[in-house]
């Protein structure tokens, strides 16, 4: 390791001279290189960009009197955490919300409710929740004649955690129209208890009033500030809308972004988004369109995620297409001719299969370039489908949490055979796929760390899986931090300006109260940022 130093600090020999903004020393550094631990030594910031890389001898002759010298007290010093999947303002209006995802009972989901609608005026919406029914006992969806007397003046449409089913009570029913024979859209279902799941839930999505430019500026405010306490220094916001992309320019020319994003609109717009873009530009290395999102299936939590067998405990039941597989070739197949960036949702092993199918019918057809085509979440495949990421430099996009969240109960729906490959993070690496790790926020918490501790114990979040869930799926903590870091980078084409510590890259730097190299795996979770710094600026400190 003592070499890599010397190849880092002799690229900046020439800029001996120059003075740091910022000198951050006392702790390994992690560069994300390799997926190595870090070695002692510091970091040199200037200008918004790193200085120099090396031990902490050589970083003293940048240390001048304006300088500010930032102490890890032994924590690591790395590159910062970029999140690769969430739906980063949605985020920020659940921080305000009401919060269901812990409620054990269906009497707490509803007590809860009873006392959110208790401070609002009439008729305004309660929307988020993160409800998860696996938690009650016997896992009973929940039925709209549990809340409607207890919010009979404010329409209800809140989301399982998943967001791939919401229950609607009887006032947001009636304010969408929707009625006892209202037939659910291709690609949706309804059940008798007001429960809509994937495209149905559009039905209630009408009714809901837009927000305002202002209560999306707020929504940003609040993400922006967690994200920063965890260690972001940026995402990719998937599912993205028009106003959310308003919204970070606003807060942009007020100077206020403290991390990056990379904006992914919905793919049958890929029109207008081409048109934006070549009219306009993607963006800068602040607020910047990253491409097309779309959908091929559900959850599997919602029972709509769609496979090549059955459902184990769903007899018949295969889960069900977002979309005709034709209207996807099509959609993907107009955004990439238009130079765009395509990612796409699958969960079900049959709807992987799909789009990489599609992935490489469409390669195929418009040529050789650098695609990167992305595939969101990635978490059921069929042993032969996982090769192809890596042969074909597809990336899965892929949320670790989701592993030990999932672990608790899905092979009850899926049978002992096919999780030996769900969330298959080792044989993915092992395959040379470009892993990048996520969220999936508020799907799951943003905390990266605990992505990073979920990918290498996998524990199951009910205790019940101490030496992990499909163990073998396993990975390092270097190879989980690199997820993090670097393979998030390449995933949005941004691997030569962040995403590792070198001379010359964005200076988006995370330091942590400890060294993840060098504690228990159990303890990885519990690891917090003691800085975030975002293009050379520090944005968060520790108290």
């Amino acid at each position: 390791m003592r070499g890599t130093w010397c190849v880092v600090t002799l690229a900046l020999l020439a800029a001996c001279g120059s003075t740091a903004d910022i000198v951050i020393q006392g702790g390994p550094v992690w560069t994300g290189l390799s997926t190595g631990r870090g070695q002692p030594g510091a970091v040199a910031i200037a200008a918004g960009k790193i200085l120099a890389v090396g031990d902490s001898a050589q970083m003293a002759r940048y240390v001048g009197s304006k300088t500010e010298v930032l102490r890890a007290n032994g924590g690591l010093i790395m590159p910062g955490f970029v999140d690769g999947h969430t739906h980063f303002i949605s985020g920020g209006f659940q921080l305000a919300s009401v919060d269901l995802r812990d409620a054990a009972t269906p009497q707490e989901f509803v007590r809860r409710l009873k006392a959110y609608a208790a401070h609002l005026k009439p008729g305004e919406w309660i929307l988020g929740g993160d409800w998860d029914h696996t938690l009650w006992p016997g896992a009973p969806l929940p039925r709209h004649e549990w809340i409607d007397s207890v919010t009979p003046n404010n329409p209800v449409f809140v989301d399982r955690l998943d967001g791939h089913m919401a229950l609607a009570n009887a006032a947001a029913m009636r304010a969408a129209g929707v009625m006892d024979a209202t037939p659910a859209p291709f690609g949706g279902e309804i059940t008798s208890g007001g429960v809509f799941k994937d495209n149905a839930e559009g039905l209630i999505q009408a009714a809901i009033p837009d927000p305002s430019p202002e209560q999306q500026d707020s929504a940003l405010a609040r993400a922006l500030t967690h994200a920063a306490s965890l260690g972001l220094t940026a995402t990719a916001n998937m599912s993205a809308s028009w106003a959310n992309f308003a919204a970070y320019k606003r807060m942009e020319r007020a100077g206020r972004m403290t991390l990056r994003v990379f904006l992914y609109l919905p793919l049958d717009d890929w029109r207008t988004v081409a048109d934006t873009v070549a009219r306009n530009g993607a963006g800068d290395d602040w607020v910047r369109i990253g491409g097309l999102k779309g959908y091929m299936d559900g959850s599997a939590g919602s029972r709509t995620a769609y496979f090549f067998d059955p459902f184990s405990d769903s007899a018949g039941y295969y889960g069900l297409m977002r979309q005709p597989e034709s209207e996807m070739r099509a959609w993907v197949g107009a955004g990439d001719s238009a130079g765009l960036q395509i990612a796409v949702h699958a969960i079900g092993d049959r709807a992987n299969a799909i789009i990489l199918a599609i992935y490489d019918s469409v390669a195929r057809v418009h040529g050789r370039r650098d695609r990167r085509f992305r595939v969101e979440h990635a978490q059921h495949l069929r042993p032969q489908e996982i090769p192809l990421f890596g042969a074909r430099r597809v990336v899965p996009s892929m949320q670790p949490y989701h592993a030990i969240d999932d672990g608790r109960w899905v092979e009850q729906r899926i049978g002992p055979q096919r999780i030996k490959t769900t969330y298959a993070f080792r044989t993915l690496l092992d395959t040379e796929a470009p892993l990048a790790f996520g969220s999936d926020w508020t799907v799951a918490p943003l905390d990266p760390m605990l992505g990073v501790y979920a990918a290498v114990t996998r524990r199951t979040l009910d205790g019940k899986n101490p030496g992990g869930w499909v163990p073998e799926q396993k990975i390092s903590v270097g190879e989980a931090l690199r997820a993090y870091t670097y393979g998030n980078a390449w995933a949005t084409f941004n691997e030569q300006k962040w995403g590792t510590l070198a001379p010359g890259r964005f200076a988006d730097v995370v330091v942590l109260d400890r060294d993840p190299f060098g504690v228990p795996a159990e303890s990885l979770g519990t690891i917090k940022p003691r800085f975030t710094i975002v293009g050379g600026k520090v944005v968060y400190r520790r108290p």
